[in-house]
């Protein structure tokens, strides 16, 4: 710094050289370019922040040297303050720099003295572990004596509990006490139970054998007095049970006994299950796994389950493979019959015994299990007779409704659907559905009344006009849906519903033909026909897309990624479906609209044809030459207007006859829109009207063409909004329509006072051009 104010004194005192004046020696120009810099450094001119601050401070002017010593005194106030601070900062850091310095030796004094600390206890510690190894080797080969010597303990006490309960069983049966016998094989069982995570192969095989040696002798017996019960009982009920008169005389005596022997199987189901080593059971037929049957109920299930074999397996006449109907009805008779007698004798018992089982789905179950068995080995048998094939379905699924309806088995329990969802069975079930879907709407197509509506002449019905092909279609779909509705896995639904979008599709492409073929007559009653069943599909699916029904499956499809069903879809579509937005039908929704807008399309070209035909005449009228209003007694129709009036007329009764309501609808509107632009196109702006032709054109068209379409709606005048407002501005007064004109020529928004008029549609150029067709101005 003190340099720096040197180079500034030292700059600020010129010195003369070869006679030049102090004066030319500060006017001269001075260079800060960095070229110019680096030159005048190497010869010891001043730096370029030192000239700089010069220029800056002083300038040129030599009056301004007198700020050369203020100049001076502030850069040396600044000096000294910068010295101070750094002798401050000086003075100090060596004091912060000594107190770390001793801090980090005191430091390393202590870690020092805590590393040699650590070295002694260390070895130490090794010293003391090295002479306890001998003992510590020594009580490891004791202790490892006595888990031997405690092991064999254990097993002999195991093996002397298996011989104290067999004992103990052995002498209960000699004295007959089964009960004292059924706790002691449930205390054998769950020895059994205890001994899985051991190891002892050996100690269990022994135990295993022991408790089936017992377990079959108690059964054995108990089962035996069950079933002698039973049959006194008079089970199992064949037939519809009959209420007697009286009961019997032990009546009191048997209940006893059969709550006795119920309580004493309920107490062997820890031991049978173990036995049967099937703690879950996992069916031959494609099932779930299920929870093994009671005890009680497996042996009520034996006659049933015997006669069920005799009369349904083998080369009996009643074993038949085309009368499924025979056995799935025989097992539903079963139910029916037993239920009762489950739910009031056998289901009180469960319930004092703490058995969380109802007695009657337990035994539905069991006769489930028997036709799921036959089912599946008779299913393959049939796939190559679609005939019966068809039958077997449709059988399985009657009794499915049956079961799931009439005897309220539970939704959770599977029933006999799951034979259907074997890969084999279910690729020939989809294969059956569409070569007879295919059939049938062949046959419809094909027969005389497929164009007609079965409904036609019940109005009330017929809102929709749908021929009976579509409708026979639409049910065809329907009784396919209900057909795999309760089919328990989603996947195997979706497959039929993809099956179900081919069918609308091959039909939209059956109706395309055939519209293509009447497409010469688009007024023919055939083609409406066409157009009425496109919207009756149309309308049905959109109704499926909301269905309850149809939005779960939609779900099942984004979660499972049917790709078959859904096509490749991006991030936004399928969040659209998973969110409920879209529809599993929209594909198809939008091609039948098409195919529904070009039909109602060519339908009203063809309308519009005729019209403009009869309207050639009127768009020829003599408009300019018509008489006033005041000169006619009345105001009537013009007669070149009547063909078109008429054939209009008839067109709409045709289409109202033919369509359906919403497609009448929208056609009526169609036809009404195109009909104003041609009107305004080919009669308005084609002529020039005096003031009688503008009254007569706004006549004919307020009090014939519009009440034409107030039939169907309150404000016809709507539709025709260009003819509506080209009639207000041809049939201004005189001063009306000059103002007028001058305001659409003056203003450059003139849109209020079009408004004033009632003139929204017409741009103020298009009132000008009408204005201009106005014959009546003054001075013409």
């Amino acid at each position: 710094m003190e340099g720096s104010v040197d180079c500034v004194v030292v700059g600020n005192v010129p010195k003369q050289q070869n006679g030049q004046s102090d004066e030319s020696d500060l006017q001269s120009p001075i260079s800060t370019n960095y070229e110019d810099s680096e030159t005048e450094s190497g010869e010891g001119a001043l730096p370029d922040y030192v000239v700089e601050l010069i220029e800056k401070e002083i300038g040129v002017d030599l009056k301004s040297l007198k700020k050369v010593s203020a100049l001076l005194e502030k850069l040396t106030a600044e000096n000294k303050l910068l010295e101070e601070q750094v002798l401050t900062v000086s003075s100090s850091v060596p004091l912060r720099v000594s107190a770390a310095l001793s801090a980090a030796e005191e430091s390393r004094v202590s870690l020092e003295g805590l590393l040699q600390r650590e070295r002694v206890l260390s070895n130490t510690l090794i010293q003391h572990l090295q002479g306890a190894q001998p003992w510590a080797d020594s009580l490891g080969r004791t202790l490892e004596q006595l888990d031997n010597t405690e092991k064999h303990m254990k097993y002999l006490q195991c093996l002397s509990r298996i011989e104290e309960l067999s004992d103990s069983i052995q002498q209960c049966l000699i004295t007959n006490s089964i009960w004292e016998a059924v706790v002691a094989v449930g205390s054998m069982a769950s020895l059994d139970v205890g001994l899985k995570q051991s190891g002892c192969s050996h100690l269990q095989a022994f135990l295993r054998e022991t408790l089936c040696f017992w377990h079959k002798i108690i059964k054995d017996r108990l089962a035996g007095d069950f079933e002698e019960l039973l049959i006194q009982l008079h089970w199992p009920f064949i037939s519809p049970p009959t209420q007697s008169l009286s009961p019997p005389a032990n009546a009191q005596e048997l209940h006893s006994q059969l709550e006795l022997l119920v309580a004493q199987l309920l107490s062997l189901q820890t031991s049978d299950d173990l036995i049967s080593e099937k703690p879950t059971s996992v069916s031959r037929v494609g099932l779930p796994p299920t929870t093994p049957l009671s005890l009680p109920v497996q042996i009520m299930l034996l006659p049933l389950s015997k006669r069920f074999r005799y009369h349904f397996t083998g080369n009996r006449q009643t074993n038949s493979l085309n009368k499924p109907e025979w056995f799935l009805t025989q097992v539903l008779m079963w139910m029916g019959n037993s239920s009762n007698f489950m739910e009031e004798k056998i289901q009180p018992i469960l319930d004092r015994n703490g058995a969380n089982v109802n007695a009657k789905v337990e035994l539905c179950r069991g006769l489930l299990t028997l036709a799921q068995e036959k089912l599946a080995l008779d299913a393959p048998r049939l796939l190559y007779d679609d005939a019966l094939f068809c039958h077997l379905v449709d059988e399985i699924l009657q009794f499915e409704r049956e079961l799931r309806t009439t005897h309220s088995y539970p939704s959770t329990l599977p029933g006999v659907l799951h034979v259907l969802l074997e890969e084999v069975v279910l690729q020939k079930w989809l294969t059956v559905e569409r070569k007879m879907a295919i059939e049938k709407v062949d046959a419809m197509l094909s027969a005389e009344g497929a164009w007609s509506s079965q409904y036609k002449d019940i109005s009330d019905m017929d809102e929709l006009k749908a021929p009976d092909c579509a409708e026979t279609f639409m049910t065809l779909l329907l009784v396919i849906t209900d057909r795999y509705r309760a089919l328990p896995c989603p996947r195997a639904q979706l497959r039929f519903l993809a099956l179900q979008r081919e069918l609308v599709d091959d039909f939209r492409i059956r109706l395309t033909q055939v519209m293509k073929e009447e497409s010469r007559n688009p007024l023919g009653a055939r083609y409406c026909a066409i157009l009425n069943a496109a919207n009756y599909i149309s309308t049905v699916l959109g109704d499926w897309g909301d269905n309850v029904f149809f939005l779960q499956l939609q779900q099942s499809a984004v979660a499972l990624g049917e790709e078959e069903l859904l096509g490749p879809l991006g991030v936004t579509e399928s969040g659209r479906l998973a969110s409920l937005e879209g529809s599993l039908f929209e594909g198809l929704l939008g091609l039948l609209e098409r195919l529904r807008g070009d039909m109602l399309g060519r339908l009203l070209e063809a309308v519009m044809r005729d019209v403009q035909k009869k309207a050639q005449p009127y768009c020829r009228d003599r408009w300019l030459s018509l008489p006033s209003q005041c000169d006619q007694a009345t105001m009537s129709l013009s007669s070149l207007a009547c063909p078109l009036m008429l054939c209009l007329r008839d067109h709409l009764l045709q289409l109202q006859q033919m369509l359906c309501l919403p497609l009448f609808q929208t056609g009526w509107q169609d036809l009404a829109e195109r009909l104003d632009l041609f009107l305004y196109q080919n009669v308005i702006l084609y002529n020039h009207f005096n003031e009688g032709g503008a009254a007569q054109l706004q006549f004919d068209m307020t009090r014939n063409l519009f009440p034409l379409f107030g039939h169907y709606c309150k404000r016809p005048e709507n539709f025709f909004k260009h003819v509506k407002e080209a009639c207000v501005i041809l049939c201004l007064n005189v001063g009306s329509a000059l103002l007028l004109r001058d305001v659409l020529r003056q203003q450059p928004s003139p849109t209020s006072a079009l408004n004033e008029l009632g003139v929204y549609r017409l741009a103020p150029c298009d009132v000008l051009i009408l204005l201009n067709l106005r014959a009546s101005w003054p001075g013409k």
